[in-house]
Order: C-alpha cells, then sequence, then structure tokens
C-alpha cells in the first residue's frame, strides 16, 4: 500500500479519464479516488450528478472505470443518496466506498446494508469490497464511533469546506489524528483535503496509512515528478 492516494473531482467523464491517464504515469500509484459532489449535501455538484443519466446507462451497459486494471477506486460519497450511488459505483468496478457521517441519520444502518448487499461472508475482510467512514472537521467522533465495528478505515477531513479543491489544509487535524490513533491504533486513517508534501511528512509521522491528495498534485509544476516525492516518504516512515 502506498501512502499517496491521487484524487480527482471530475467535470465531466471526459475530465476524469484525462486525470486517470495522468495518474498513468505515475509508477507508485495504485489507488485512484473520485470525488463526487451532488450539489445538495455539499456544492456544487460535480459529475456524475452533471450527467446522472448518462451515468447510469454506464452501468446497465456493463462500462467499468478507466484503466480498471491498473488502479482500485475509491469513490468519495459527498451526496445524501450515497448508498443508492455506492452501489451504481462497485457495478462500475470501485472497490472503496467512503461514506460521510453528516450525510446520514443512522451511519451503521447504511453500513449494515451495504454489508449485507455487497460482502458476500468472510470475502468482505479479504478487501475485495471495503468502506470507510468520514468525519468532517466540524464533527465530533461520537457521531461516528457506534460505527467503527463496521468500517475499514476512517478518514478525517483536512478542510473547512469539503467538495472544493485547493482549499488551505487545517492543522486542527494532526491533533484530531493523533488522539483516534492513541484510541484506536487498530484502524487505518487517511486524510483528504489540503494535503501537500509538507502536511504529508507530518502525518505520516503519526501513523496515517494514506494522505487524499487532489490540488496539491494536479497543479503541481510538474505532477509527475512531485507524486514520485510521496514515494520517498514511504522510505522514511515505513508506510
Amino acid at each position: 500500500m502506498h501512502l499517496l492516494v491521487p484524487a480527482v473531482l471530475p467535470n465531466s467523464r471526459e475530465d476524469l479519464e484525462r486525470a486517470v491517464a495522468l495518474f498513468e504515469k505515475m509508477p507508485t500509484v495504485t489507488r485512484v479516488q473520485i470525488d463526487t459532489v451532488d450539489g445538495q449535501f455539499a456544492r456544487p455538484a460535480s459529475w456524475p450528478y452533471t450527467d446522472v443519466r448518462a451515468f447510469r446507462s454506464m452501468a446497465e451497459r456493463g462500462e467499468l472505470l478507466p484503466a480498471i486494471e491498473r488502479f482500485e477506486y475509491e469513490i468519495d460519497l459527498m451526496n445524501l443518496d450515497a448508498e443508492r450511488a455506492g452501489d451504481v459505483w462497485l457495478s462500475l468496478g470501485a472497490s472503496r466506498l467512503t461514506f460521510h457521517a453528516e450525510s446520514t441519520t443512522d451511519l451503521p444502518r447504511l453500513l449494515e446494508r451495504m454489508h449485507l448487499r455487497h460482502s458476500a461472508g468472510p470475502g468482505f475482510r479479504s478487501g475485495l469490497v471495503s468502506f470507510g467512514v468520514a468525519l468532517n472537521l466540524a464533527s465530533d467522533l461520537p457521531i461516528i464511533e457506534r460505527s467503527l465495528e463496521l468500517a475499514d478505515y476512517v478518514q478525517f477531513m483536512g478542510i473547512r469546506q469539503i467538495g472544493r479543491q485547493g482549499q488551505p489544509f487545517d492543522r486542527r487535524v494532526y491533533e484530531r489524528v493523533r488522539a483516534f490513533r492513541k484510541r484506536y491504533p487498530d484502524i487505518p486513517v487517511q486524510v483528504d483535503g489540503g494535503v501537500k508534501l509538507s502536511e504529508a511528512k507530518e502525518l505520516a509521522a503519526l501513523g496515517v496509512s494514506n494522505v487524499i491528495v487532489g490540488s496539491g498534485l494536479l497543479r503541481a509544476a510538474d505532477p509527475v515528478a512531485e507524486a514520485a516525492k510521496y514515494a520517498d516518504l514511504e522510505n522514511s516512515y515505513g508506510v
């Protein structure tokens, strides 16, 4: 498992394909996160909510996500219909779904239903399908604690307003991660939002398994060279 997970917030299917083509040039990248925003839970809306009919048509035709043989896809579901949308993404080849605790009134029940539909007994824990829970900066840990036994990982958001790339990293995340790791040392943690190389170094030192990097990578002068720097961190911290 590599520390860096590139993220794309696509405006269209073509936008997604262009980003994936760039990620294919990064040798150590094995997982890609697709950010999805419905325009209700978070704003502004991103693809596929800008073209829902075409998106569902992809699933009906049995299409798969680009470069599926190369990448594992994680979908960050910043939307109120996360459960239904998650089913579609899994049919397209995604294998990791991140549910935001604030997007539902009953997170444990949502995860239970996803388990029933998509985890064939112990196969779920083998890594075929993984479910994670995300926690916004303004939310407190208790809203996800009842769900932790049903989650494979926890994602802490590093920005104040989710759904938009390019925002500054909020340093309060460091203490949140530190406290969580102390209390739940066996649950993998990833951080998403505002992360650049300097923040990644501190997060890796805290035991974070993955950093989700969007604008810090895509807006770099040389994204491929920037991605290579994260591989050096893996050697330094044994990620």
